[in-house]
């Protein structure tokens, strides 16, 4: 009798400065695709007023963060904006076993650490970027839910931030919503068959050049 073992989900890393849709285009994801499930992280960051416990974030505080840390509980964690984010591994774990694909919407640094830890699992990472400067500030601006001050911070760490591109598998620009889910789609689905997804990348280095200049 042949043994029928459980087919692994994927983990999809989706990186991106602040402001460039990361969040949006997750949730998207997860919305449209049922085998797609979105890693819930934990936060020492006070709660936005449409934000729920346990749906958006875990919120709790930076003592129980760091107990945490110290259980190794975390797949990777860094502190963002003068709060804590982590990614627990026992839920990821469990979705992934269960054969989902499990979205990440993490920054440079967890990616960094996620690629240290983990083995024997198909991992997919992608970096989004804005189309320019402009749209970037005025997208920050519209969000309107952590003040100016906050948004001008997030400015200021986006030269870090994009540093960070090459580090990725693949690397696309949010110019239209819908166009950028549909690729990431196409990205996704052609690296579980095991194949690299190609793509003309001249409008992501025209879009680089044009952002760090």
């Amino acid at each position: 009798m042949s043994i029928i073992r459980p087919v692994m989900g994927q983990l999809v890393v989706l990186s991106s400065p602040s402001g460039a849709g990361k969040t949006t285009l997750s949730k998207m994801l997860a919305k449209q695709n049922s085998n797609f499930v979105i890693s819930i992280s934990h936060t020492t960051r006070k709660p936005r007023p449409d934000e729920v416990d346990g749906k958006d974030y875990y919120f709790i505080d930076k003592k129980n963060f760091e107990n945490l840390v110290k259980e190794k509980s975390f797949f990777e964690y860094a502190s963002i904006f003068d709060n804590y984010y982590g990614t627990q591994k026992e839920t990821v774990i469990k979705n992934l076993s269960n054969g989902k694909d499990v979205l990440l919407d993490i920054d440079w640094q967890g990616t960094q650490q996620l690629k240290k830890k983990i083995k024997n699992l198909k991992l997919v990472t992608i970096f989004i970027l804005p189309p320019s400067i402009d749209i970037l500030k005025q997208r920050l601006i519209n969000r309107n839910q952590d003040g100016k001050k906050l948004a001008d911070k997030r400015m200021k760490k986006f030269s870090e931030e994009i540093s960070h591109w090459k580090e990725y598998d693949y690397v696309v620009v949010n110019d239209n919503i819908d166009s950028c889910y549909n690729l990431i789609i196409s990205i996704i689905n052609s690296e579980k068959n095991g194949i690299k997804f190609v793509y003309n990348d001249k409008e992501i280095k025209n879009t680089i050049n044009k952002l760090i200049s």
